[in-house]
């Protein structure tokens, strides 16, 4: 890294660090704007940024642009909100990797924010400037956190959980290893029973958890478990989720299972991640309880394409090609109920930086208009997160988080997998203007 980029790197983060901002006034022209505080296109449109903020948006004849200002025109582009992605793995070795099964036992701790520095530019370049990392071992994603705050690396802002929290044996725990090899506790989130399941949580929040990842059914690609079998009973979710709500986080809930959703639900989970077996009871639940659902369907789509090809196989092999094709039911059944959806990934179990895929498959599998797929991307997340106050709409006031992607994404969703133009707290990370 050279002297200037480690300066610009600073720079940029004396908007997180300090709240001040350079006096310095940016105004971006595009052909066309969508806010999402209305879902209507604004032509020939204006955004004013001041330091990291939006002070004004709208079309070019109703917006004054201030004398001295910096003005950028990006040409035949829709400018959107910053992207959020309520669902990944940002530290950490990506599935594929020949060494993903044997990193526990492998790699030194810290190695995985290493991994995770790459990622982070990677994925705030495709234009997701917030993520929701929902499980990293040894808290690198605490790490990972304080290197881009601390303007050390690029990468989007996050909200991290932690250790996952699961039962012993569970989705959650590190399984197929000699006996004794890893042997977890609540520390590090493996807890069976209430109690265990409290002191769990406790823990993630002392080490800097923002939200609560528990598992509340079998996975994928955990060993030896069915994807859909419940692992943790009500009770035991109920105290992850009233312990939670005591410290102030939400809990995220790792369900296949159309029990094991059910049973999240009623303990009064945030959100059901993945969700690939909901039922049509299940969707009425969670739209009458607001509880999001944040679908997954590009892990799906990977872990179906591995499968097919054999690299994965036996009983990995089964559980992916059932979860995948149950997905594309799940979301629409959750759409026709208006269940709230927010984008999330699972990225690291595909690369970095292709995030934006997920909004092309929630049009074509699950049937949403472009319009509701680019919202589930941006204030759905945004709002499950708790920082709709900050981002998820191009509004005067929120935060400068700004992308830009060619042509028009409400013609062609796919537009979104071609950004051109990256600014988050008002600082350019990709195209014109931006920090070297």
């Amino acid at each position: 890294m050279n002297t200037n980029r480690v300066a610009s790197l600073f720079a940029a983060a004396a908007f997180v660090v300090t709240g001040i901002a350079s006096a310095q006034t940016t105004v971006l022209r595009a052909a066309r704007m969508i806010t999402i505080e209305s879902p209507a296109t604004v032509s020939n449109a204006v955004i004013v940024v001041t330091g990291d903020r939006i002070v004004a948006a709208g079309p070019a004849s109703s917006v004054t642009i201030p004398s001295g200002a910096k003005v950028i025109d990006l040409g035949d582009v829709t400018l959107l909100p910053g992207f959020i992605d309520a669902h990944t793995h940002i530290t950490g070795r990506t599935l594929g990797d020949p060494l993903y099964d044997l990193a526990p036992v492998r790699d030194y701790q810290g190695y995985g924010a290493i991994v995770g520095v790459a990622n982070a530019e990677t994925t705030l370049k495709a234009g997701f400037t917030s993520i929701r990392v929902l499980g990293s071992p040894n808290f690198d994603d605490m790490a990972l956190r304080q290197a881009i705050t601390d303007g050390r690396v690029w990468g989007p802002r996050m909200e991290n959980a932690g250790n996952l929290i699961g039962i012993t044996g569970g989705h959650c725990d590190k399984n197929g290893f000699t006996p004794g090899l890893i042997e977890r506790g609540p520390k590090d989130g493996i807890a069976n029973g209430p109690e265990e399941v409290r002191a769990a949580v406790r823990n993630q929040v002392k080490y800097g958890a923002d939200v609560i990842k528990m598992c509340a059914t079998g996975g994928v690609l955990s060993e030896g478990d069915a994807v859909g079998a419940t692992q943790y009973t009500f009770e035991e979710m109920k105290a992850g989720v009233d312990e939670a709500t005591k410290l102030g986080r939400k809990v995220a809930a790792h369900a296949h299972g159309t029990e094991g959703i059910k049973i999240a639900v009623r303990a009064g989970v945030a959100s059901i991640e993945h969700g690939s077996f909901l039922d049509e009871e299940g969707a009425k639940m969670m739209a009458e309880r607001g509880t999001y659902l944040v679908p997954t369907l590009l892990a799906g789509q990977t872990v179906e394409g591995l499968a097919k090809s054999g690299a994965l196989k036996g009983l990995r092999a089964e559980k992916a090609l059932a979860a995948a094709a149950a997905m594309r039911n799940a979301v629409k059944l959750a759409v026709a109920h208006n269940v709230p959806i927010a984008l999330g990934t699972d990225a690291g179990v595909m690369p970095h930086g292709i995030n934006a895929r997920e909004f092309g498959l929630m049009v074509e599998w699950g049937g949403m208009t472009p319009i509701a797929s680019l919202t589930a991307g941006t204030m759905g997340g945004a709002k499950l997160l708790g920082w709709d106050a900050r981002v998820g709409s191009i509004t005067p006031g929120k935060l400068a988080d700004i992308v830009a992607v060619p042509g028009d994404p409400l013609k062609d969703i796919h537009t979104t997998e071609r950004v051109s133009f990256v600014m988050k707290n008002g600082v350019i990370y990709k195209g014109p203007g931006a920090v070297q």
